[in-house]
């Protein structure tokens, strides 16, 4: 295999799963894209997200999509998946949530062009849609249009 001895995929190769305890104790990882010169989206849904509200401490459930167009690197699954987790007995606020996500893959992996979006279900009737995006300075293109179609049809109804 090609990636087995890949120094930056240290998640993916251990044989116990450790799981961080928060956001800033997690590591993101990613791993040498072979197609750098072209662009094409890759999409993560996540929809057993859970965190805490910061204020009553009541768990807080959401769908966390994310979209982005890798540039160097591409963000490795696993370690999306324990970092996410981190957030499970966190307080945090949901524009918080979105933007901090955004953040820790934008510094990792540093891709072309990035959205993320918090679809957090309805408390006390209300239902929050956060949406924070990046995209390099040096990137003039436009992501495809459909990432920014109603969240409907791409199976968040």
């Amino acid at each position: 295999m090609k990636y087995e001895n890949d120094p930056e995929l240290s998640l993916l190769k251990r044989s116990q799963t450790i799981y961080p305890d928060s956001p800033d104790n997690a590591l993101i990882e990613g791993f040498h894209n072979k197609f750098p010169q072209r662009d094409y989206v890759i999409e993560f849904d996540c929809p057993e997200f859970t965190s805490l509200c910061p204020v009553t401490g009541q768990p807080d459930f959401a769908t966390i999509k994310i979209a982005y167009i890798p540039d160097e690197k591409c963000l490795e699954s696993k370690s999306l998946k324990l970092f996410l987790g981190s957030f499970r007995n966190v307080g945090m606020f949901h524009e918080e949530i979105t933007n901090t996500i955004l953040e820790h893959i934008v510094n990792q992996i540093e891709p072309k062009w990035i959205r993320v979006l918090g679809v957090m279900n309805p408390r006390g009737g209300i239902s929050i849609r956060v949406s924070a995006e990046y995209s390099k300075p040096s990137y003039k293109e436009a992501p495809p249009a459909w990432v920014y179609q109603d969240t409907t049809i791409r199976g968040l109804a």
